[in-house]
C-alpha cells in the first residue's frame, strides 16, 4: 500500500508538472521580411523581437528571417495567409495582389512633405481604417513603419524632370508608381529590390528611385554615378499578422504584442530619420556618387511635372481617400 500511496503521489505531481508545462508552452512568430538586418527594417524588426519577448517574459519567441531567406517578395502574403509565417513589413503596393489598392495612396508623389505629414495620417484615424481593409483577407494590421522619403539615382546628372526621359529606371511593383515615371518619360522596370543591384551593375537598368539608407545597404554607390535629392514619394511598410493565428493567442498576449508593436514604431521611425540622414553623409563621402541637391526652382518642377498623377489615379485608390488625406494636412 505504502509503494502504491507514492505511485500515486508520483503521478499526481508528473501530472501537475505536465499541465504547467502545457499552460507555460512558448509560442513561436516567425516574423519573415526581404530587408537586409542592418536596414530600418531589419533594425526595427530586431527591436520589436527583444521587446515582445521581454514583455511576455519568455511566453512568445520571435524568429527572424530577413534577407527573404524563407519568401521572397512574391511570396511573402500567400505565405502569411497560409500561416507559414506569421507576420510580414511588406511594401503599400503589395496588397494590391489582393485587390486593395487604398494603400497605394502612400506612393503618390508630393502627397507628404515631411515625416510629421506622413505620421498625422498612418498614426491616425485614417491609417487605422485603412488596416481594418485587411481583414477579410485573413490578415491583422498591427502599424506602420517608416523607411523614408525616396530620391532618383542615374548614372547621369538628372536635375530637371526632363532629364528622366528614356530612362531605364527599377521600381517597386505599383501602378502608381510605374505612372510617375511614365510621366517623366521614363522606363519603368517593376522588380524586386534584392535583383536591382545586378541590374544597375550590368547596365541593363540606368536607374533606381529609393531612400538614402536603402541605397546605401544595398551599396548601390557602386552602380550610380549620381544621387539626385528629390524626396518625392515615400517608402514605408505595413506590419501585419496572421488573423487566424492572432486571434488564438490569449488576450493578455495580443495586449503585450500589440504594446511591442506600438513601442517599436516610435523607434524605428525615429531609427529611420537617422539612419537616412547618416547614410546620406556616408554615401557623400563615399567617393563613388555625387550628390546632387536641387535649388527651389528645380523642385517646384518636379512638383508641377508629377502632381498630375494625383488626378489619373483618383479611379484606382479613391478620390475621396485621396482628399481625406489632403484635408488634414497643411496647406502646401
Amino acid at each position: 500500500m505504502l509503494s502504491f500511496k507514492y505511485f500515486c503521489v508520483a503521478i499526481v505531481a508528473l501530472l501537475a508538472v505536465f499541465s504547467k508545462q502545457v499552460m507555460c508552452a512558448e509560442i513561436t512568430i516567425k516574423f519573415s521580411h526581404i530587408a537586409p538586418s542592418e536596414s530600418p527594417k531589419g533594425l526595427a524588426a530586431a527591436h520589436f523581437k527583444d521587446l515582445a519577448e521581454k514583455l511576455t517574459k519568455g511566453k512568445v519567441r520571435i524568429e527572424l528571417h530577413p534577407d527573404g531567406e524563407l519568401f521572397k517578395d512574391n511570396e511573402e502574403l500567400e505565405a502569411l495567409q497560409l500561416n507559414s509565417v506569421q507576420m510580414l513589413a511588406p511594401t503599400f503596393s503589395k496588397f494590391s495582389a489582393l485587390g486593395i489598392h487604398s494603400f497605394e495612396v502612400f506612393d503618390l508623389p508630393y502627397l507628404f512633405r515631411n515625416a510629421d505629414d506622413l505620421h498625422r495620417i498612418t498614426q491616425g484615424p485614417i491609417g487605422r481604417s485603412l488596416l481594418g481593409l485587411l481583414e477579410p483577407q485573413g490578415i491583422v494590421g498591427l502599424g506602420f513603419w517608416d523607411n523614408g522619403f525616396k530620391n532618383i539615382s542615374a548614372n547621369k546628372p538628372v536635375h530637371l524632370p526632363s532629364d528622366m526621359r528614356n530612362l531605364r529606371m527599377r521600381i517597386q511593383p505599383s501602378k502608381v508608381i510605374s505612372t510617375q515615371m511614365n510621366d517623366l518619360g521614363a522606363i519603368p522596370f517593376p522588380m524586386p529590390v534584392y535583383d536591382s543591384y545586378k541590374y544597375l551593375n550590368n547596365g541593363l537598368l540606368d536607374g533606381t528611385e529609393t531612400p538614402p539608407s536603402l541605397f546605401y545597404n544595398l551599396n548601390l554607390m557602386k552602380s550610380q554615378k549620381y544621387l539626385t535629392l528629390t524626396n518625392h514619394g515615400y517608402l514605408g511598410y505595413v506590419v501585419i499578422a496572421n488573423k487566424k493565428f492572432w486571434d488564438s493567442l490569449p488576450a493578455e498576449i495580443q495586449v503585450q504584442l500589440s504594446t511591442a508593436i506600438n513601442e517599436t514604431t516610435k523607434y524605428a521611425n525615429s531609427l529611420a530619420l537617422k539612419k537616412n540622414q547618416a547614410d546620406l553623409e556616408s554615401i557623400k563621402n563615399s567617393g563613388y556618387t555625387t550628390v546632387i541637391e536641387l535649388t527651389d526652382a528645380e523642385k517646384k518642377l518636379w512638383r508641377d511635372a508629377l502632381l498630375p498623377v494625383r488626378q489619373q489615379m483618383e479611379g484606382r485608390i479613391g478620390k475621396e481617400l485621396i482628399n481625406q488625406i489632403s484635408r488634414q494636412l497643411p496647406v502646401q
